[in-house]
């Protein structure tokens, strides 16, 4: 009996951290809306209408087979997936639009994505804040520099140079984050990570990493983010992904 005490106060001290974590949620979900409200006029019309056509489509395909009231809840909870996604996506390139061209950015950026990603922030960087961040995944090894471009171009060749002579035959990436011709808008970053090749496994993965470890890092002093919001963001992308 005393051993089982224990286990159910620790269930039920597991269930209320639980319902407390979901209420932040919620409320940092909620503030996140009404700020984004506030400044995009058209997120309520839009999200309002995905409701509205979502439940028009199911009563109407319902009424051709006479089951348009049984359709109806499952047309009600497609319109409300459909506005909370517009929601979340309005939002998210807004802090991407806001965080555009500050020093941080792209590494922010790189630490809010999701799946198999071993992200190095400011792996090498100058007094002008420009930086390069190591990203290691199923791609290879990606290369990402932010900042003044003719400069970071210099940064990305010397960290190339210098990991080369460690990772073998791994392929080696190089992404500049900017709006100039070849290189690549912060807010389709994650996008253009995803769709890289699969060239190397996930064990593969964990022996790059033991290696570029052991042979450290200049590692350059940046901002932990571009915006308070890049906090909340994540929660709100992480909560749309689920849903």
């Amino acid at each position: 009996m005393a051993a089982g005490k224990p286990d159910k106060a620790a269930k039920k001290e597991a269930r209320r951290a639980k319902r407390a974590e979901s209420k932040a949620r919620r409320r940092q979900i909620w503030e996140v809306f009404k700020m984004q409200r506030r400044k995009d006029k058209a997120l309520i019309p839009l999200m309002v209408g995905a409701v509205v056509l979502a439940v028009a489509l199911a009563f109407g395909i319902g009424l051709i087979w006479g089951m348009q009231w049984i359709l109806l809840p499952f047309g009600i909870m497609i319109g409300l997936l459909a506005a909370f996604s517009i929601f979340g996506r309005r939002a998210q390139r807004s802090v991407y639009a806001q965080a555009e061209g500050q020093p941080g950015a792209a590494g922010w950026a790189l630490d809010n994505m999701r799946g198999q990603w071993r992200v190095t922030m400011g792996v090498d960087g100058n007094t002008h804040l420009d930086a390069v961040h190591r990203v290691i995944g199923r791609p290879g090894i990606v290369l990402v520099g932010e900042g003044s471009p003719h400069r970071v171009k210099a940064l990305i060749a010397q960290q190339k140079k210098r990991i080369a002579r460690v990772v073998g035959q791994t392929p080696i990436y190089e992404v500049v984050v900017g709006n100039e011709e070849g290189q690549i808008p912060l807010g389709k970053l994650q996008r253009h990570m995803t769709k890289l090749p699969r060239n190397i496994s996930p064990q593969d993965m964990e022996s790059l990493e033991k290696r570029l470890a052991a042979l450290g890092s200049r590692t350059t002093q940046l901002p932990k983010g571009p915006l308070p919001a890049g906090a909340k963001m994540r929660s709100v992308q992480r909560t749309v992904r689920r849903r």
